[in-house]
C-alpha cells in the first residue's frame, strides 16, 4: 500500500506546474490545493496505477482510498474515485461506508458527481435491499451531497429509471434554497426527458419546482 502511493506522490509531484495549480485552485474557490496537472496528463500518469493486474488487494483499497483523500492535492481524490471504480465489481454491501466517506469529506460537486453516478450507482444496482435504508437516510442527513446523490445516483438509468423513486427524492427535496440541489433536480430531470419527455413535462407542470430546476428540465422540451 505505501509503494502505490509513494510512488502515485513522486509521479505527481514531478509533473506539477504551478502556474496552472493556481488557475486551478482559484476556479475551485480556494478551497484545495493543486499539483496544476491537467485531467489529459492526470490520466496518462494515472493509467499504470490503474492497470487491472497490478492493482492493489482488495482489502487495501479502503486505507489506500482513505490515505489519498487526506492528501491535500486534489489530483489524489480524482484518482482515489477511480480506482475504486476499477474494484465496482468487487464491492461488498460495506463498501457504502466508504462511498460515504468520499462524498462527505472534501465535498464538491467535481468528485460528489463522479462518485454518485459511477460509483453509487453501480453499489445500489449490486445491492437494491440498501436502497431504502440509505436514500431516506440521506435524505434526512441534512447533507446537501449526500442529498445530491441520492438525485443523481439514477442520472445514466434510461429505460431503467425508477420514477416513483425519482418522484419521492425529488418531492423531498422541494423547497430547498441550496443551489447544487435544484440545479441536480434539473440535470436529473432533463437526462430524463431523452428517454421519456411526457413524463418529464407532466412533472414539471404537476410539481412547484425552483426556477432553475424548472429551467433546467425543460431545456431539450422547450
Amino acid at each position: 500500500m505505501n509503494g502505490f502511493v509513494q510512488t502515485l506522490e513522486l509521479e505527481l509531484k514531478r509533473n506539477s506546474n504551478a502556474k496552472i495549480a493556481a488557475g486551478q485552485k482559484a476556479y475551485m474557490r480556494n478551497q484545495f490545493e493543486f499539483y496544476g496537472i491537467k485531467s489529459p496528463l492526470r490520466r496518462q500518469i494515472q493509467k499504470p496505477f490503474l492497470v487491472k493486474s497490478y492493482l492493489p488487494p482488495k482489502e487495501d483499497l479502503e486505507e489506500i482510498v482513505k490515505t489519498l483523500w487526506n492528501k491535500p492535492q486534489r489530483e489524489y481524490q480524482f484518482i482515489a474515485q477511480e480506482l475504486v471504480y476499477k474494484y465496482i465489481g468487487q464491492l461488498n454491501k460495506n463498501d457504502i461506508g466508504l462511498l460515504e466517506y468520499m462524498v462527505t469529506h472534501k465535498s464538491w460537486w467535481d468528485t460528489v458527481d463522479y462518485i454518485a453516478i459511477n460509483l453509487i450507482g453501480s453499489y445500489f444496482t449490486h445491492f437494491p435491499e440498501q436502497l431504502n435504508s440509505y436514500i431516506d437516510r440521506w435524505l434526512a442527513s441534512g447533507n446537501i451531497w449526500l442529498q445530491r446523490c441520492c438525485l443523481l445516483y439514477q442520472l445514466k438509468s434510461k429505460e431503467k429509471m425508477d420514477t416513483q423513486r425519482l418522484e419521492y427524492i425529488i418531492k423531498n427535496l422541494l423547497g430547498s434554497k441550496e443551489f447544487f440541489i435544484n440545479k441536480a433536480i434539473g440535470w436529473v430531470l432533463r437526462e430524463y426527458s431523452k428517454t421519456n419527455p411526457n413524463w418529464v413535462k407532466n412533472f414539471t407542470d404537476t410539481n412547484d419546482l425552483a426556477n432553475l430546476s424548472r429551467r433546467e428540465a425543460l431545456r431539450l422540451l422547450d
